[in-house]
């Protein structure tokens, strides 16, 4: 069983990636209702070690970490960014998909072999600003 995050949840991604700043671009669109906060990591003035987590680690998969200080990495990440979208069918349905006994390792599975071949994906040229959309 997961743990629930206590909001507002910080997610830190990295802009330079088309795939994540696209995905992270979504839920920044959609209403969240301020549960959500987001940081790229890309951002020169990022510091990872106001987090006690090493910017490799930032890197290598998504991070969210709570009001609480409760962190979560890879699946369980967007896992906890689904629960600000209450309202959404097709989060909740993701988020107890892959939960679930038989998927959950399948899922943590997937997520890292992306977040290894991550790294091979083109990057994007310019850091992502809030508010417009990101260039394909």
């Amino acid at each position: 069983m997961r743990t629930l995050p206590e909001f507002p949840l910080t997610v830190f991604y990295d802009g330079s990636c088309r795939v994540c700043s696209s995905e992270m671009f979504i839920y920044m669109q959609k209403d969240h209702g301020g549960r959500l906060e987001f940081v790229d990591i890309s951002d020169p003035a990022f510091n990872p070690a106001d987090f006690g987590i090493s910017l490799a680690d930032f890197i290598f998969q998504l991070h969210a970490i709570d009001r609480c200080g409760t962190v979560f990495r890879g699946v369980a990440a967007f896992q906890a960014i689904w629960q600000a979208f209450p309202g959404e069918t097709w989060f909740r349905l993701l988020a107890v998909l892959t939960d679930l006994p038989l998927v959950r390792p399948l899922a943590r599975l997937a997520y890292r072999i992306f977040a290894r071949l991550r790294r091979y994906l083109p990057k994007r040229k310019a850091v992502c600003r809030i508010g417009r959309r990101p260039p394909r």
